[in-house]
């Protein structure tokens, strides 16, 4: 067993929790110091820089992170590509692939906590529900570890008369994955899983906010047994490190997860090389409520959707439309449910608003509050930092509402990813509907009411890839998730999630003996 070591504020261990995986090194200044993993080995940057993470709790930077350029992006595609070519990986049958993914899954459920502990100190959400979510993650590796040997190909029955004609699923070969700084691991595996599933070797490039928690796990996925070169992680910046792997030869496929601006230039450098794409871009979710909902169950959903997680996720409900006979009501009840919401650190249980993840989203949420103030909605509670006793650096927001918002305002339109809630009336269905799909992004929206048929008028015209009735935020590894518009492009999970990383090759086998005529196509 390895021997735990206390975190700056003597309450969490950074350490694994056996001694499968090794314990990352800390410098003299008592550091962490996190290298890429290139072809099987923990490597320095080609560059020799480093840069630092801080924890948006403490306020302190606690690790150094390598500093990747185009030399070190090219070592790990190169390495990715050699491994999908030749070796061990290619010679591996599809359900000696699945057995790797489900040793995996094992391993992570083994070390969900530590997990967990990696990825709050580097982001700040609550240890609960990360380690939850680490938990749960192992199913991915369960769920797509058992679909790899169940992708299969089809017989056609083909109007040519002599030939045979049969499809054969193929891995689409090295795959670069680029993930955001919310939820890194969970949204790692979202691509991960399917893509070890399929055949593919993968390049991961996580957040320059949140890179620790992606090189820690990559410990397990060599515990694992995954030969070298399957799985490689390349840190540092988007312009530096990002740009080098859309854009190499042997990349195949781009898996990204982030915001909408950076997602339109990842697509259009791809386009450029034709590089086939899966985006998810985050959204302005609408969360509705009809004047026959159970309020009480609604306004817990409206909470849901836009303060959990302090509003950092991709499907939070940041519209919250309310039928105007019950609009006042239900702005009372949400006002008084978030009075006495409790800050903290994130490790303790009793916490339920963690901090701001990094130090340029807390400045984009006071500045989009600023807006909202300027444009005219009514600022009903919230709009500014929180001051926390014993964590005066700790980057905390308050839950924030604002009413008489009018769709066409900025803050009903753009991402603000933060604790920021924008409430708007609507009279009916016709027009709840007309407002919920005024948005240039379509990833998810909710509906409450009592109503089944209403539930399905709404969820059938609502241009969005998830619809939640009298709930919000379900997810799960058996079901599809992606988004309409703006919002992205494929989808992640669920079986169509494999299909993201196979090419489909159509074989024509001859079953006659001579050719009649080699000038006229059959």
């Amino acid at each position: 067993m390895t021997a735990p070591h206390a975190m700056s504020d003597d309450r969490l261990s950074l350490a694994p929790t056996s001694g499968k995986v090794s314990q990352t090194a800390r410098d003299a200044d008592g550091r962490y110091r996190y290298r890429h993993y290139i072809d099987g080995a923990f490597v320095d940057p080609a560059g020799g820089e480093w840069f630092e993470t801080s924890d948006p709790v403490e306020g302190d930077d606690w690790a150094w992170i390598a500093r990747g350029n185009a030399q070190d992006a090219d070592l790990a595609v190169m390495a990715a590509h050699r491994a999908f070519s030749t070796g061990a990986w290619p010679a591996l049958s599809a359900s000696g692939r699945g057995a790797l993914m489900r040793k995996l899954g094992d391993l992570i459920g083994e070390h969900a906590e530590w997990l967990a502990r990696i990825e709050m100190k580097d982001n700040g959400k609550l240890l609960s529900e990360l380690t939850m979510q680490m938990r749960y993650m192992s199913n991915y590796y369960y769920y797509y570890g058992g679909l790899a040997d169940k992708i299969e190909g089809t017989v056609i029955p083909t109007d040519k008369p002599g030939v045979f004609n049969f499809t054969k699923p193929e891995p689409i070969g090295v795959v670069a994955c680029i993930m955001p700084w919310n939820s890194p691991l969970p949204l790692t595996s979202l691509k991960l899983a399917p893509a070890l599933a399929a055949g593919c070797t993968v390049v991961l490039k996580p957040s320059e906010f949140t890179s620790a928690s992606l090189l820690e796990f990559v410990k397990l996925v060599e515990a694992a047994g995954f030969p070298k070169g399957v799985v490689n992680v390349v840190t540092g910046y988007g312009a530096e490190i990002g740009d080098a792997l859309i854009s190499h030869r042997h990349v195949e496929r781009i898996a990204f997860t982030g915001g909408p601006e950076a997602g339109r230039i990842i697509n259009e450098k791809a386009a450029r090389h034709m590089k086939r794409v899966t985006l998810e871009l985050g959204g302005k979710s609408p969360n509705i409520i009809f004047d026959d909902a159970d309020l009480e169950q609604a306004v817990k959903g409206a909470v849901a959707g836009i303060f959990a997680a302090s509003g950092q996720t991709c499907v939070a409900g940041s519209r919250l439309l309310v039928q105007d006979n019950i609009y006042d009501e239900c702005l009372d009840r949400l006002t008084c449910f978030i009075a006495d919401v409790r800050f903290g650190h994130p490790g303790d249980p009793q916490t339920q608003i963690a901090p701001i993840s990094t130090k340029p989203q807390m400045d984009k949420i006071k500045s989009y509050v600023q807006i909202a103030k300027d444009e005219g909605a009514r600022l009903v509670t919230g709009g500014e930092t929180a001051e926390v006793a014993g964590y005066p650096k700790g980057l905390f927001y308050k839950p924030t509402i604002f009413a008489d918002v009018r769709n066409e305002m900025r803050i009903a339109q753009e991402e603000v990813f933060g604790p920021v809630l924008s409430v708007i009336r609507f009279h009916d269905e016709e027009e709840a509907i007309a407002i919920a799909n005024d948005t240039q992004f379509g990833l998810a929206a909710g509906i409450w009411t009592q109503s089944m048929s209403r539930a399905l008028t709404m969820a059938n015209r609502i241009r969005a890839g998830t619809i939640w009735v009298n709930n919000y935020r379900s997810t799960s590894t058996t079901s599809p998730f992606g988004g309409f518009k703006m919002s992205g492009v494929g989808r992640e999970g669920g079986i169509a999630g494999i299909w993201e990383y196979l090419e489909v090759k159509s074989v024509w086998i001859s079953t006659v003996t001579d050719i009649p005529n080699p000038f006229i196509r059959r």
